[in-house]
């Protein structure tokens, strides 16, 4: 991408200042986003984006810039602003640049850009029909699928000097159901680090009904009620609430700054014993996964909580020499535009030794969230406010009737120890995830888990 003799100068001219530490980022990304809606493709977008960042440290200060030139020009002049910032005592030393060899644990069998679109439409096609065939209810479909193949170079003053391909690969379904006055969505955003044999391994026909089944279903459903009820979150995309509330909680961007309700808490019970919790980007193909993190270190397998005690935080460069954890592989960002922090990869809830069936039959009167949707959070405190995308009452032991405009309201820190059952069923699902060092993919994920008593706002 750039020859090494350039980025040797970059890092030396970055350094020049008596700087502790510098490092690049090169990328050159490939993009592609299919729109298909009202039974029409409405966008197909390609594009490329390049370019490379230089950070450099002053003690604990992280100093950045960036540039979509990669003219030696202008490499050195990044170099030059990033390296006039602050003064320090540091001395360069000469830098033997050593080529980080790993291993590549996500094999991609079809490159995206050697599908046809006509192959593309006609996946979507077949999703769009199953959804609107489902039931007269459904008035609309938006499906999108998104492509990316990233090369990346990572080079700094310890010698480092590491390359990585990563491609990715998604689709998002949205099945609107509407009866004229009310309209109620089902969505579905299934996604892997991955090339278009993701794509032959989805049902497409599942995936419109799925939607659709979902949509309907609320539409029809009465409002749920309101109060503090026990209520079971089921897996996939329930650990969303685990990632929001208690996730970035244990990264230490905001560790480092005391902003976590987990600061200085390692060692210590804060969660109920029957919960688990692990950071993984090692998982091969997965959403979240890598093969270095974008600091060029290998990705971990991360325990962050063992039978409800605090084991590790995630922790990034930056992050390490502020707190003085290990690194964990956790330094990412999402392009070369976003200096790292800490972020998450495929984080969730391990399975516990229940049974699905004996969380709900544990539950006399409750809520049932099948599918959690969109919600806020306060970073600082842990609060947040959660829609739930499906539910359903649970009575005498049973799921019962569907409602709709359920709200889970708590705090992350506290859910956690109320969590008093956990099933075997763990599943993961696709999102993206915004913080400080923009939007990356990341899974969220979980079994389904019972928590004892919690808010839910509702209508009734």
């Amino acid at each position: 991408m750039i020859e090494k003799k350039l980025i040797e100068k970059v890092i030396d001219k970055a350094l020049s200042n008596g700087a502790d530490f510098a490092e690049i980022f090169v990328e050159d990304t490939y993009n592609s986003r299919i729109n298909f809606y009202n039974n029409k493709t409405k966008q197909n977008i390609v594009g490329k984006d390049f370019g490379a960042g230089v950070r450099v440290f002053y003690g604990t200060t992280a100093i950045y810039a960036y540039t979509n030139d990669l003219s030696e020009k202008s490499l050195l002049a990044a170099a030059d602003a990033v390296s006039k910032a602050a003064k320090g005592k540091s001395i360069i030393q000469p830098i033997d640049l050593t080529k980080k060899e790993f291993e590549n644990i996500h094999p991609i069998q079809i490159p995206n850009n050697t599908v046809s679109k006509s192959d593309k439409i006609d996946f979507i096609r077949k999703i769009n029909e199953a959804s609107r065939n489902y039931n007269k209810l459904i008035a609309q479909v938006d499906i999108n699928i998104l492509e990316k193949m990233q090369k990346v170079l990572i080079a700094n003053s310890e010698g480092l000097w590491a390359e990585d391909s990563r491609t990715y690969s998604r689709v998002s379904i949205r099945s609107i159901a509407s009866d004229g006055k009310e309209k109620q969505t089902g969505g579905e955003n299934p996604g892997g680090h991955a090339g278009y044999e993701f794509f032959n391994k989805l049902n497409p026909v599942e995936l419109g009904e799925k939607t659709a089944r979902m949509a309907v279903t609320m539409l029809k459903a009465d409002y749920a009620p309101s109060g503090k009820l026990p209520v079971v979150i089921d897996n996939s995309f329930g650990g969303v609430i685990f990632h929001e509330a208690c996730g970035h909680a244990l990264e230490t961007t905001s560790v480092a700054k005391g902003a976590s309700v987990f600061a200085g808490k390692l060692g210590k019970q804060i969660a109920n014993p029957v919960v688990t919790a692990i950071d993984d980007g090692t998982i091969p193909n997965e959403w979240g996964s890598e093969n270095i993190d974008d600091e060029g270190m290998t990705t971990k397998k991360t325990v962050l909580i063992k039978n409800g005690v605090l084991k590790s935080y995630m922790v990034d460069k930056m992050g390490s020499i502020k707190t003085g954890y290990e690194r964990t592989g956790s330094g990412r960002r999402q392009s070369y535009k976003f200096a790292p922090t800490s972020r998450m990869r495929n984080t969730f809830i391990a399975s516990g030794k229940s049974k699905f069936e004996d969380l709900i039959a544990s539950v006399d009167y409750g809520i049932y969230a099948k599918k959690m949707g969109g919600g806020s959070v306060m970073p600082g405190t842990g609060n947040f406010n959660f829609a739930v995308g499906e539910g359903y009452i649970i009575r005498n032991g049973k799921i019962a009737e569907p409602v709709r405009g359920a709200t889970l309201i708590g705090n992350g820190a506290e859910a956690i120890m109320k969590i008093s059952m956990v099933a075997d069923n763990l599943a993961m699902a696709q999102g993206m995830c915004d913080s400080i060092s923009g939007n990356i993919p990341t899974n969220v994920g979980q079994p389904a888990i019972k928590i004892d008593e919690i808010i839910v706002g509702g209508r009734k």
